[in-house]
């Protein structure tokens, strides 16, 4: 890493306001993708885009693995063989955890509220009803094989990092999802991985002085999947904002 100063230049001025608004309003979490391969150099683009986030006092501290190939068959296949014992077995069929805890225990009304309205909207979409459990376990086990989208990139970090270097993963990975939709590709965040995490870091390389942060499934989408139709939406500003003025 070189450290320095920028030469001199006029302020940089973003000419087409609206495809930067399109790039971030496209940009939803993909269920079904085709196989076409993603050319690496377009990859290596993408990741040069996202690492111009934000990290405090440029610590960069997100360390990126990219699967894809025959890694990327052997990651899912282990994964979704674990998921399954764990699902005929129960908690007893090994002893992988979390790196961190992602959702908390206590919800807030308006948050688990949000959470219901979600999961339930999606499985309507795909006709599973409440009860139904081996429909939904296989569902949930579409996350482990990527959504059949033939790029997975796994974020991590170094255990001694604190709370904040999370936060900058998630800027680096919102910085990257957004740039795939420049280029045409889309994405999905899973959080998923994260109850394996463990054995994700055995697959692809990384060291158990490493957390998990999120995975990612990239690749192009396939439209004819309803599951791609699902609109999470959002709530209105008048539910999160609170205006601070005299």
């Amino acid at each position: 890493m070189t450290v320095g100063v920028k030469p001199e230049k006029p302020l940089v001025r973003v000419a087409d306001a609206q495809s930067v608004e399109t790039a971030l309003t496209s940009r939803y979490s993909v269920r079904a993708f085709v196989p076409t391969p993603v050319p690496r150099p377009l990859i290596q683009r993408l990741l040069e885009l996202a690492s111009s986030a934000p990290s405090g006092t440029n610590i960069q501290p997100w360390q990126v693995y990219v699967v894809t190939g025959g890694a990327r068959d052997r990651l899912c296949e282990r994964v979704c063989a674990a998921h399954e014992r764990r699902y005929q077995q129960g908690a007893q069929a090994d002893s992988l955890t979390p790196d961190y805890v992602y959702y908390p225990t206590d919800w807030p009304a308006k948050n688990l509220a949000r959470r219901r309205e979600n999961g339930w909207g999606l499985y309507g979409l795909l006709g599973i009803q409440k009860g139904e459990k081996d429909k939904m376990h296989r569902q949930a086990q579409q996350n482990y094989r990527l959504f059949e989208a033939p790029v997975g990139i796994f974020v991590t970090i170094d255990r001694r990092m604190g709370q904040g270097a999370i936060l900058e993963s998630g800027m680096f990975l919102q910085a990257l999802m957004t740039a795939a939709r420049a280029h045409g590709l889309h994405s999905c965040p899973q959080a998923a991985w994260n109850d394996f995490a463990p054995l994700v870091r055995e697959c692809i390389g990384a060291t158990d002085e490493e957390i998990l942060v999120c995975g990612l499934a990239l690749g192009y989408i396939d439209a004819s999947q309803k599951i791609n139709a699902f609109d999470a939406g959002r709530v209105p500003l008048e539910e999160f904002v609170v205006w601070c003025e005299d």
